[in-house]
């Protein structure tokens, strides 16, 4: 009878162990799988839009970088940046009164992006006009004049944005450049947050002037729950930022291969555009 009773407690023991050994490796193991997929879940759906382009021309490993926060010269102009979810549908107040959500944390991720890829021996630099109302597009002041120069020195000029929220933002990509291939990094960038087609609405002003554009995610949800809470700002923002830089060093170590494939959006448009 002893025998028994201790049969039994001994394969009760070895189920408890067992639940919470399974409980334990469950929890484990699903807190991984959410890391390693925590860029898709952080910054939402990438655009979906119709984008077959492939980056496939070398670049140099000391190739010029230069990192543009979006908006940063047109605040009160028609060209601020979204204001996120949080301030527009939930009336939370603005991270600054005096510049738009968009551009608080476009200002943010730059100087991440710069101090990080410095680090890790980019040739990277940054560019704040610090004037944030410059009327004329073609200031030299302006992101765009500044870009446009840079990029034509063969410079690598990026501007960093985050989408609208809801059903006018598309979501994260890559928006190429006009008026040269696509290379090697906009590749890396482009399958890290997903890509848009050139002529994306027409064409816009920064890829007119070959400065590549990067909408990280739309400025709602999750990805702007994390930005705003203060727990998770500064590992939100030095996660985004890695994922950039690395994607910059991927592009830039990446050995020669086939030729670009276009689609039919892809047009490389003649200067009298620019």
């Amino acid at each position: 009878m002893l025998l028994k009773k201790n049969r039994l407690i001994n394969i009760l023991s070895f189920a408890i162990f067992f639940i919470f050994f399974y409980a334990f490796s469950q929890l484990y193991f699903i807190k991984n799988l959410k890391f390693i997929n925590d860029l898709e879940l952080i910054i939402g759906q990438a655009s979906n839009l119709p984008a077959r382009w492939v980056g496939t021309k070398d670049v140099n490993k000391n190739i010029p970088i230069l990192i543009l926060a979006g908006h940063a010269d047109s605040q009160g102009l028609a060209g601020a940046g979204t204001s996120g979810e949080a301030v527009d549908k939930l009336g939370l107040n603005p991270m600054d009164p005096a510049i738009s959500d968009e551009l608080f944390w476009n200002l943010k991720l730059q100087e991440a992006i710069v101090k990080l890829g410095k680090m890790k021996g980019l040739n990277i630099r940054s560019y704040d006009p610090g004037i944030r109302n410059i009327d004329d597009a073609n200031d030299p002041r302006t992101n765009w004049s500044v870009g446009k120069n840079f990029a034509k020195n063969g410079g690598y000029a990026i501007e960093i944005h985050f989408d609208s929220y809801g059903d006018y933002g598309v979501g994260s990509g890559l928006i190429p450049p006009f008026f040269e291939t696509p290379n090697k990094i906009d590749e890396a960038i482009a399958r890290k947050f997903g890509r848009f087609p050139v002529l994306f609405r027409g064409g816009l002003g920064a890829p007119r002037r070959q400065i590549r554009i990067l909408e990280i995610g739309k400025l709602e949800g999750l990805l702007e729950k994390k930005l705003r809470n203060l727990k998770t700002r500064q590992r939100t923002i030095k996660f985004l930022s890695n994922e950039i830089v690395q994607a910059f060093l991927n592009g830039i170590n990446t050995h020669a291969s086939s030729n670009p494939m276009l689609d039919a959006e892809y047009t490389f448009l003649p200067v009298i555009y620019l």
